[in-house]
């Protein structure tokens, strides 16, 4: 009965990953009632019996052979569990953090959120303290976090970090550390069994672990969904380019699904030069592989940080007579000014919208005209439900069928 049964699952929120931590357990409670009513029903059919019986005896069944009694409500339908555990979060004169966590977790299944790019005040000392965090400060508080949990007996820890840290620090080109994979064996270290986050920028992040896993989801279908609810976009002049050929696979998933051309963008750059902000970048030159004049151009890209990248390849597609110019960004950071930057751009009719995800807490996007949020906390919801149960994430991680779903039910 472990569809029905989430008693020894549990989430604690970081404070930077509390929002989303939020969204996450909502979806929780939401698939664990509808699996609950859906066994209920199905085995008050097959056995002729009551269905606020059969309810009665799950509930039954569930408290005799979990160790974590279900409490409150009444046995004749779905208790909803709690999920999240208290924590307190202390951050001390010194900058130094300590978390707490406030009732016993010991055998759980335990899953700790943290949106490492939440740069928005969060809540320290029972909410007497109010600070922004930098990437560092939030990945301290994980370590901190991770540590009490597993001191305090979790059974099982996962990290859900809808954005993975210094992911683009994942290979050497001098002398420089590969940090993407020494942040991970460093998690490893403090006893994590498993990551969970989205679009990881190298693929080889993933491989350079012992035993611990990592699950790298994609938002192609929640992206997909919101292009196909804009008006006359998805016509027949319609073209996925890729910003370059690091973004090729992406968008070739994009072009195949959607039974669209695919051109290139291939850049040549000066590494001699760092970009700093959306106006100083290293790019020196584009080309054009493909045809984008007169048509809707879709661009897809994994990340955008101060978006000078972006911006640069909308303004050489928009001169190569391309018509509107759609992004797609799964971690939308919007480091910097990047946020004011895109203004100027939309104001210029660079470009007519971007779609980005809900990966990275954001409050002043939101209240742009040009911004597209999509949520994909139920994504990670779902994935912590599988995982939870032991089963396949196949359908998850490859969401192909889900979206041929999508647009034969839009065509029907």
């Amino acid at each position: 009965m472990n569809n029905t049964n989430p008693a020894n699952l549990a989430v604690i929120a970081c404070p930077g990953g509390e929002k989303f931590a939020d969204e996450m357990v909502n979806h929780l409670k939401k698939l664990y009632r509808h699996n609950f009513e859906n066994t209920a029903a199905e085995l008050s059919k097959r056995y002729n019996i009551d269905i606020s019986q059969i309810a009665l005896r799950i509930n039954f069944i569930n408290d005799v052979i979990s160790a974590f009694r279900q409490r409150g409500g009444s046995v004749e339908k779905f208790r909803p569990s709690r999920f999240k555990v208290p924590a307190r979060f202390t951050c001390f004169p010194n900058g130094e953090i300590k978390a707490e966590i406030l009732e016993s977790i010991r055998g759980k299944d335990m899953y700790i959120v943290q949106d490492v790019e939440n740069h928005y005040p969060v809540n320290f000392n029972d909410g007497a303290l109010q600070k922004s965090l930098s990437i560092n400060d939030h990945l301290m508080t994980l370590y901190v976090t991770v540590d009490a949990v597993r001191h305090a007996g979790a059974e099982r820890i996962t990290l859900v970090l809808p954005t993975y840290p210094y992911s683009r620090q994942h290979k050497a080109k001098g002398r420089e550390g590969i940090t993407a994979t020494r942040l991970g064996k460093l998690l490893e270290s403090l006893g994590v069994n498993r990551i969970i986050t989205l679009d990881i920028h190298s693929r080889e992040i993933g491989n350079s672990f012992n035993f611990m896993r990592l699950e790298n989801l994609h938002a192609s279908f929640q992206i997909i969904r919101a292009l196909s609810r804009l008006p006359g976009v998805l016509c027949d002049d319609f073209v996925v380019v890729s910003p370059d050929t690091g973004a090729v696979d992406r968008n070739k998933f994009y072009a195949t699904t959607l039974k669209k051309p695919l051109a290139l963008l291939y850049k040549e750059r000066d590494y001699s030069k760092i970009s700093t902000d959306a106006q100083e970048n290293n790019i020196s030159e584009i080309k054009l592989l493909g045809d984008v004049k007169d048509k809707t151009v879709f661009i897809a890209d994994d990340m955008l940080g101060t978006g000078g990248t972006l911006i640069k390849a909308m303004r050489f597609l928009k001169g190569e007579g391309a018509g509107k110019v759609i992004g797609a960004i799964s971690l939308p950071l919007f480091s910097g000014e990047a946020i004011s930057y895109f203004d100027k751009a939309y104001e210029e009719g660079l470009f007519y919208r971007i779609i980005g995800t809900n990966a990275v807490y954001h409050e002043e996007l939101l209240n742009r005209e040009w911004y597209i949020s999509v949520n994909i906390s139920r994504l990670f919801a779902q994935t912590v439900s599988r995982l939870h149960q032991g089963l396949s994430l196949s359908s998850i991680l490859d969401n192909r069928e889900v979206i041929f779903k999508l647009f034969s039910d839009t065509q029907g």
